[in-house]
This record gives structure tokens, C-alpha cells and sequence, in this order.
């Protein structure tokens, strides 16, 4: 159920950085209709570091309630507060989230046995299951194998997103957790190989833009067909990466905006697209 792949989902918004919820039910509509996996909402993607907590309760609400079981929601509930993260997971458990996607806590930098500790209360205070975010790009704070590997062994924590771009971590962790413990890759551009590796999907900026192909390379990769998976990937390779020419989600928004899927809003202190770089997006539109 939770395998292949899923949307790191935007969050529209009107110019004003309200949200604009009749566009989101649009996007959900499009993922439904070209074969994403599930909808992964308030994350990185959606901006959670500047949505409000009564907009980030609101935005799973809604997300739930009009996905209505089509696909798979993870609602996005970390935060660097460890109380602040356990009322998110609650509020996605009591909406009906299917899992909840838990970052490392950001810019307070804990320790190691900080981080296990953060997400053992997690995990033992909200039965819902929970996967692991590591973005140390993002948070500077790094979830280092050997942790991952005691966390595997809780209750709810079914597995892990790993935006490090680093292949050797699920080498390496493979042969240390248990066959049921999930890898979800965060990378886009080594997201293919991290699948071959033993990958069970992604967690995806792409998908936003090309869901199909996204789920395509899932699939093909779970059968085993790499040259196919490969071959699909290589068409996207160059979205992969311009999608990250300045911080995520400035061109993702940018595009689905030209797509005519979301209108021009991002709050700040992130700003639309520099203007420099609208050529590289031209072919997409």
C-alpha cells in the first residue's frame, strides 16, 4: 500500500500567500488520474516551515476528505519541537492519515541519542505509522545509520525518507533492518538507482510534474526491469535537476504554474522564480 510513488505535494496559494484549496483539489484530481502512488502532504514541498498549524491540520482535512481513499495520504507532522511534532502526528492520526512522514528536527541540531529519543516519544505516544525524513541539507541534523537501525525496531516507525543522495546508507542499512522496514528515496536524481538498490519508492519533486513516468520507474524497478526503468529516467533526467536550481519549491510552483494547475503564490521569505532562469522551463510547459 505504501509503496511507489508518492508527491511531495505543493500547496497553492493565491498571490496574497493565502492557500488556495479549489487548486489543490485540481492537483490531487491530476495525481489520481496519471498513476501516482499516494500524496504526501505538508512537507517540505508544501512549505510546512511557514504554513500555521491550524493551516497545516486543515490542509491533511482536506486532503483526506477529497483524495476519499483514491490514494494513500502521508501527512507531513515533523517539527523541531518534539511536543510540536507528537500534536502534528496526533492531528494526522485523528484525520485519518494513512502514515505520517517525521523530519529530523531542524536548526537545534540534536545529538544522535537526541534524535532517538525524539522519535521513540513520537513513536510510543501516537500509533500511527510513522517514516523518517533525513534531509541533513535541510535541517542540519543527520540521522545517522546506526540510529536508523535502532528506530527500525519500534512499533510504528515503518521506515525512512532519504534525501542525503547518499546510496551507500541503504546499501548498508539493507542488511541491518528488518525485510519489512521501508526506503522511500528523496532524491530525485539518484532516485532510479536508489529503486535497483532495493528501494521500495520515492518521495517525490518530480511527481509533481511528471507523475507518470515517476510511478513508471517505481513499477518497472520493483519488476525488476532496470534497463526500462533506466531508459525513462534518463528523459527526465534534466528535471530532475533543474527542479533544484533554487530552493525547493520555487521552480516546482513556478511550473505548475505555467502548466495552468496552481496560481503564482509562495509565502515568504521564499520568492518566485528568478526570471534568469525561466528559459531552462520553457520545454516543459
Amino acid at each position: 500500500m505504501l509503496k511507489g510513488s508518492f508527491v511531495a505535494i505543493v500547496t497553492p496559494m493565491f498571490e496574497d500567500g493565502s492557500i488556495d484549496y479549489e487548486s489543490l483539489r485540481k492537483l490531487i484530481d491530476f495525481h489520481c488520474e496519471n498513476n501516482s502512488d499516494g500524496i504526501v502532504i505538508v512537507g517540505t514541498s508544501g512549505e510546512s516551515p511557514t504554513i500555521t498549524f491550524e493551516e497545516h491540520t486543515n490542509l491533511i482535512k482536506e486532503t483526506i476528505e477529497y483524495t476519499s481513499k483514491r490514494l494513500p495520504v502521508i501527512a507531513g507532522t515533523g517539527a523541531n519541537s518534539t511536543e510540536e511534532a507528537i500534536f502534528l502526528t496526533k492531528s494526522a492520526k485523528e484525520l485519518g492519515a494513512d502514515a505520517a512522514l517525521i523530519v529530523a528536527p531542524y536548526y537545534n541540531k540534536p545529538p544522535q541519542e537526541g534524535l532517538y529519543l525524539h522519535f521513540k516519544k513520537i513513536n510510543d505516544e501516537v500509533d500511527i505509522p510513522q517514516i523518517l525524513y533525513n534531509v541533513p541539507s535541510r535541517t542540519c541534523s543527520d540521522i545517522e545509520n546506526e540510529t536508523v537501525v535502532k528506530l527500525s525496531k519500534l512499533k510504528n516507525i515503518i521506515g525512512i525518507k532519504d534525501a542525503t543522495g547518499d546510496l551507500s546508507r541503504i546499501e548498508n542499512l539493507k542488511n541491518k533492518v528488518a525485510d519489512n522496514f521501508l526506503f522511500y528515496s528523496g532524491d530525485d536524481a539518484t532516485a532510479c538507482e536508489f529503486l535497483k538498490l532495493g528501494g521500495h519508492g520515492v518521495i517525490s519533486v518530480t511527481a509533481n510534474i511528471k507523475p507518470q513516468e515517476m510511478s513508471s520507474i517505481c513499477q518497472l524497478n520493483a519488476l525488476g526491469q532496470f534497463e526500462e526503468a533506466i531508459n525513462i529516467n534518463q528523459k527526465i533526467s534534466e528535471l530532475h535537476d533543474i527542479l533544484f536550481v533554487e530552493s525547493n519549491p520555487i521552480p516546482v510552483k513556478y511550473l505548475l504554474n505555467k502548466m495552468g494547475l496552481i496560481k503564482s503564490g509562495i509565502r515568504l521569505p521564499l520568492i518566485p522564480l528568478n526570471p534568469a532562469h525561466h528559459k531552462l522551463f520553457e520545454k516543459y510547459v
